[in-house]
C-alpha cells in the first residue's frame, strides 16, 4: 500500500508554499521540491509584488486597466478582477509572516513604479523581493506539523485514479510511490527550453508536460515574455535580470550609439510594457545594425542606487561594472510564461482534483504579456483560492484513492547527449521576441521526433531524462501554436 496524503503539492515557490499555508491543519500534505526548497523562479523575482495599497492615489480600476493594456486585452476579465480585488488582502497577509517590505522615512510602505503601471504600486524588499517572500513563507511552512517536505525529488509520473492520484517520485535514485486525494502543480516556468533565460535551472516545464500527458487542457504556451533588460552576458545560459524597477527609478535605455531611442516607438518611453520594449530593441537593432544596448542610471545619486539595488549592484561588480558610474549592457531574454495549464478562478484544471498555481498555470490574468510584478500577486491569490476549494471538498472524502501500478524501472540506457541543447537552439531561432513562423514550420518535425523518441524509447528514468522529455513536449506545443499564428 502506498503512503497516503490528502494533498500532494509539487513545487516550493511562492505558490506552492502559500497553498500549504492555507490548507486545513488536519490535512495531511506532501510537498515536493525538485531541488533545494529555495531554488525557484519566485526566489529570483527582483522587482516586487503589485497591489493597490495607496487607495488615495490609486484605484483598483487603474490596476485592472494597466493589466489589460499590458496583456493586449487578451486577458480573462474575471481573472484580472479577482487578482486585483483580492490582491491587497493576500499581500497584507505576508506581514504576518514577517516579510520585510521597504518603507519610507515615516514608516509607510514604499511603493515604486514599474513599466506599464500608471501609479507607483509595487511593494518590494530592495531588489530581492521574491527571495524575501520565499524565505519567510518557507520558514512558516516548515513549522506546520501536517506538512511533510521532501527536497531533491522529481515527480516522474502521475496517474488519475478513483478518488485522487498515484504518483511516481524519484528520490536519491530510487522510485517511491504515494497516493493523494488532491494534487496541486506549482512547478514554475519553461525558461530552460530556450538557450538564454532569466529562469532557474529547474524551469523545464515538468508540470505542464505531465498535465498534458494526463489530458489536461493546455492553453497559450506561445505567450512567452522576453524581458528587455537581462544582463548581456552570453557566457552563461542563466542570464542575470536587471529589474524593471531600475527603469522605474529613472534609468535610460540606450542604443549602441549611446542614444535614447524609446521615444521613436512608444510614448511611455522606458516604462512601456515589457513586450513593447523588447520589440523596440529588436527594431532599433535592425535600424542601427548594432547588437549593443545599455541601461544608464549614472545620473542618479550613487548612494541611492547602491541602497535601492544592492543585489544588482553587487552582481554587476563581479562582472567589472559599477552601475553608479558605468552603463549596463542589456539584451532581451526569455523571462516568463503567460500560458500553461488552463485553470478556472479556483485554480482547478480540466482534470478533477488536479489544480495548477503560479507560472505553470494559465489563469488568463496576464493575457499575451504580463504586467510587471503581477506574477507574485497571481501566485498568492490563486494558490489561496486553490487551498480554499480543497478545504471545502475534503470533508466529503472518506475513501482513499486506489493504488495504481507504475512500469518497472529496469532500463539501463541513458538518454543520448545533446537533445536538450538541440531543442534550445531550435527554440531560440524559432521563437525569440518576434516569432519566426517560417523557421518554426521547418523545425517542428525534428522536435516532434525527439518528443516521440523520449516518449516511447525505454531510457533509464533519471532527472536528466525527466527534464529532457518535458522540454521536448513544451517545445513541440509552443511551435505547434506558433505555426498556427
Amino acid at each position: 500500500m502506498y503512503p497516503r496524503y490528502d494533498v500532494l503539492i509539487v513545487g516550493s515557490g511562492a505558490s506552492g508554499l502559500f497553498t500549504a499555508l492555507h490548507l486545513r491543519p488536519d490535512c495531511r500534505v506532501l510537498l515536493l521540491s525538485k531541488q533545494d526548497f529555495t531554488l525557484s523562479n519566485s526566489s529570483l523575482a527582483q522587482g516586487g509584488v503589485a497591489s493597490v495599497f495607496d487607495e488615495v492615489h490609486d484605484k483598483e480600476e487603474f490596476h485592472v486597466n494597466d493589466t489589460m493594456i499590458a496583456g493586449g486585452f487578451r486577458n480573462r476579465p474575471a481573472a484580472v478582477n479577482q487578482l486585483v480585488h483580492k490582491g491587497p488582502d493576500n499581500v497584507r497577509e505576508l506581514f504576518s509572516y514577517d516579510v520585510d517590505f521597504d518603507r519610507n522615512e515615516d514608516g509607510s510602505i514604499h511603493l515604486t513604479l514599474e513599466g506599464g503601471h500608471c501609479r507607483p504600486r509595487i511593494l518590494h524588499h530592495r531588489d530581492s523581493t521574491g527571495a524575501e517572500i520565499v524565505k519567510k513563507l518557507l520558514a512558516a511552512v516548515q513549522k506546520l506539523p501536517n506538512v511533510t517536505m521532501v527536497p531533491f525529488a522529481h515527480l516522474c509520473d502521475l496517474k488519475q485514479t478513483a478518488g485522487g492520484f498515484s504518483a511516481d517520485i524519484l528520490k536519491d535514485g530510487a522510485h517511491r510511490y504515494v497516493t493523494a486525494r488532491y494534487c496541486v502543480l506549482a512547478t514554475g516556468g519553461i525558461g530552460r527550453v530556450y538557450e538564454y533565460t532569466t529562469n532557474s535551472a529547474i524551469a523545464t516545464g515538468d508540470g505542464i508536460a505531465l498535465a498534458y500527458r494526463m489530458g489536461a487542457t493546455i492553453r497559450h504556451l506561445h505567450y512567452v515574455q522576453f524581458h528587455p533588460t537581462a544582463f548581456a552576458n552570453k557566457d552563461t545560459r542563466e542570464c542575470f535580470l536587471i529589474s524593471e524597477s531600475v527603469r522605474g527609478e529613472g534609468a535610460y535605455l540606450l542604443n549602441g550609439n549611446g542614444e535614447r531611442f524609446m521615444h521613436k516607438y512608444d510614448d511611455r518611453l522606458e516604462l512601456a510594457p515589457r513586450d513593447v520594449v523588447s520589440q523596440s530593441i529588436m527594431r532599433e537593432e535592425a535600424f542601427t545594425g548594432s547588437h549593443n544596448f545599455y541601461l544608464d542610471i549614472t545620473h542618479k545619486d550613487p548612494d541611492f542606487v547602491r541602497q535601492r539595488f544592492p543585489m544588482i549592484y553587487q552582481n554587476l561588480l563581479t562582472q567589472g561594472i559599477d552601475m553608479t558610474r558605468d552603463r549596463i549592457p542589456v539584451y532581451p531574454c526569455q523571462h516568463y510564461l503567460m500560458g500553461g495549464i488552463d485553470v478556472d478562478l479556483k485554480a482547478r484544471t480540466s482534470i478533477d482534483r488536479l489544480y495548477a498555481v503560479g507560472e505553470c498555470s494559465h489563469t488568463g490574468v496576464h493575457g499575451a504579456n504580463r504586467l510587471a510584478s503581477n506574477s507574485l500577486l497571481e501566485a498568492l491569490v490563486f494558490s489561496h483560492e486553490a487551498a480554499d476549494d480543497i478545504n471545502a471538498r475534503l470533508p466529503a472524502d472518506t475513501a482513499w484513492p486506489e493504488d495504481q501500478p507504475f512500469p518497472v524501472h529496469d532500463a539501463k540506457e541513458e538518454i543520448p547527449t545533446g537533445i536538450r541543447t538541440e531543442i534550445r537552439a531550435i527554440m531560440q531561432q524559432s521563437d525569440f521576441v518576434i516569432p519566426r513562423v517560417d523557421i518554426a514550420k521547418g523545425s517542428i518535425g525534428r522536435v516532434q521526433s525527439l518528443k516521440e523518441l523520449l516518449d516511447t524509447h525505454p531510457y533509464k528514468v533519471t532527472p536528466a531524462y525527466v527534464e529532457a522529455r518535458s522540454l521536448a513536449t513544451i517545445a513541440y506545443l509552443i511551435l505547434k501554436e506558433v505555426i498556427q499564428m
